[in-house]
């Protein structure tokens, strides 16, 4: 049985792809995820990090990226907070299962807001 790539993975290909296809859009991640040590995550909450802020922002677009794996994974409640909040706002949320999704879904977003 082959084995379902991880988030990590998935965001990796999703960002190359996403800058040979759209040069010149900026695009970052937001490190909210990975293990750290308590010292590390006091710094950081204290610095701003939030739990359940989406993967990964295109500010050109005003569009929040929550990657998942293609199989698996859910969204948290903090995380469904933080889409309702970034929706209510005017800016966009998608969810997307794996890179090739969330290709699929940014191609579609540009198609329906020009």
């Amino acid at each position: 049985m082959q084995e379902i790539p991880s988030e990590h993975f998935e965001q990796v290909r999703f960002v190359g792809k996403f800058r040979i296809a759209y040069p010149g859009v900026r695009i970052f991640a937001i490190p909210n995820g990975g293990h750290r040590g308590k010292v590390t995550a006091i710094k950081m909450k204290n610095e701003g990090v939030s739990r359940g802020v989406p993967d990964l922002y295109i500010p050109a677009w005003h569009l929040w990226i929550e990657m998942k794996r293609v199989k698996g994974g859910t969204v948290s409640p903090e995380q469904k907070d933080w889409h309702e909040y970034l929706s209510d706002i005017g800016d966009t949320v998608i969810v997307c299962r794996g890179s090739v999704e969330a290709l699929e879904k940014v191609s579609e977003y540009l198609r329906t807001n020009p």
